[in-house]
């Protein structure tokens, strides 16, 4: 008989006792004005494990009169990708976090999302990848940076590169065509980084060069260790590039993982991890402008004025200015990338954003697993999300990679890191 350990046997009874009645009709929970359910609560959320496999002779699928080609493996967790001016590459690797487990159901959550996730060690490390005669293929690629502390936003303006480590921002000098970094980074400004639940560190960078964008999560679902731990958190910062001196620019974003500046509105916008265990259903993740002094709900209401009664004591003043966001992506998709398009990636894909989705680990039925693209119009989302790359998930459920960071390329290709199969894919319009 087969030994059942006594964790999996209470995570599979938990699990059976979560998974009843699921409706898996999110379509209503995306878009501008998403219906919202009711809250459901329970013992446990619902779990899928994402069961991985290799990619082998397959490969995501892509619109027709795409071509999709993988253009670097054997990575060590690919995350965010910058295009540099003369068209180089480079992919921050790693993997961080610190946060202690505080309860038994986060050590059973925790067994359940690491299946999902890649084996390899995170590079700590900056990768450069480069096209040398503009054929698609990347013959040179070499570490251009390492001994960093899981490097996770890029942002690059006037000969300065900056990184967002899980504990600080810095900056390196940059001299077109350099393949490796010509000394050690410059901290811009340190980064909160003690508990460090949401460890990833978004970042870009204003169109004048002035002022960085660094999103910077919770330390927890909803406030489970106390409002000391979410100080300077659940927020973007604005950060003087010179000085590193910083404030909030907007706060309540429980999770903001990528940022980007609108090209002709000089609007910076995010994408944002909302809240878990209030159903497989609630609450959507979301792509939205982001307004100076803005206050996004986090924790204590969601997309708008929705309570959160779980959190004491409440804050109806604060509720009633929160700021619906702009456009629901879908409940618990993870969305980690986003970047606007432009006519290199052909009519039909010019005018909207790109988003990466990681995918959920909390629904029974999956979501997320693709990159969506989110058409615009007059500055503004207009209509429903279009899956741009997808194929990351099996028939029989089983995950093949699990897409991050999206960038467009202005040479007409949209870059996505893939940090399950450590691979980097570009995907181009076909000739």
């Amino acid at each position: 008989m087969k030994h059942v350990s006594p964790l999996s046997a209470l995570t599979v009874a938990l699990l059976l006792s979560a998974c009843g009645g699921q409706d898996d009709d999110i379509a209503q929970v995306t878009g501008p004005d998403p219906k919202l359910g009711e809250p459901q609560r329970g013992l446990l959320p619902s779990m899928t494990i994402a069961d991985p496999v290799n990619w082998g002779e397959e490969k995501p699928t892509v619109p027709q009169g795409y071509t999709i080609t993988a253009i670097a493996t054997d990575l060590k967790v690919p995350r965010q990708t910058l295009v540099l001016p003369n068209g180089d590459i480079l992919v921050a690797e790693g993997k961080g976090g610190n946060a202690p487990k505080l309860k038994p159901k986060d050590v059973i959550a925790g067994y359940i999302k690491s299946k999902g996730t890649t084996s390899v060690k995170g590079g700590d490390r900056l990768t450069l990848l480069r096209d040398g005669d503009g054929d698609g293929t990347y013959e040179t690629q070499n570490v251009f940076a390492d001994n960093l502390n899981a490097p996770y936003g890029l942002a690059f303006y006037d000969g300065n590169l900056y990184v967002a480590n899980q504990d600080a921002l810095v900056r390196f000098d940059y001299k077109e065509g350099q393949t490796q970094a010509s000394g050690e980074p410059v901290k811009v400004t340190d980064l909160p980084s003690e508990i460090n639940h949401h460890w990833t560190k978004a970042l870009t960078v204003s169109p004048d060069g002035r002022f960085l964008y660094v999103g910077i999560g919770s330390n927890s679902n909803i406030t489970e260790r106390g409002m000391e731990a979410e100080v300077d958190r659940a927020m973007i910062w604005q950060i003087n590039a010179e000085t590193g001196a910083h404030k909030p620019y907007a706060t309540g974003l429980r999770n903001p993982t990528a940022l980007t500046i609108q090209p002709g509105s000089d609007q910076l916008w995010a994408v944002v991890n909302e809240r878990d265990e209030l159903g497989p259903n609630l609450v959507p993740d979301y792509l939205t402008s982001v307004r100076e002094g803005g206050f996004y709900g986090w924790p204590y209401s969601y997309w708008g004025q929705n309570v959160d009664d779980r959190v004491r004591p409440q804050k109806p003043d604060l509720v009633a200015s929160a700021i619906k966001p702009d456009y629901a992506l879908g409940p618990h998709v993870a969305a980690l990338g986003v970047d606007f398009s432009s006519a290199v990636m052909g009519e039909k894909f010019a005018e909207g954003a790109f988003v990466g989705m990681h995918g959920s680990w909390n629904r029974e039925v999956p979501s997320g697993y693709k990159v969506v693209f989110v058409p615009f119009s007059n500055g503004r989302p207009a209509g429903e999300a279009v899956d741009f790359v997808t194929g990351f998930q099996t028939a029989d459920g089983k995950t093949r990679g699990r897409p991050v960071g999206v960038t467009v390329d202005p040479s007409g290709a949209l870059i996505v890191a893939d940090d399950l199969a450590n691979t980097l894919w570009r995907v181009t319009r076909a000739q």
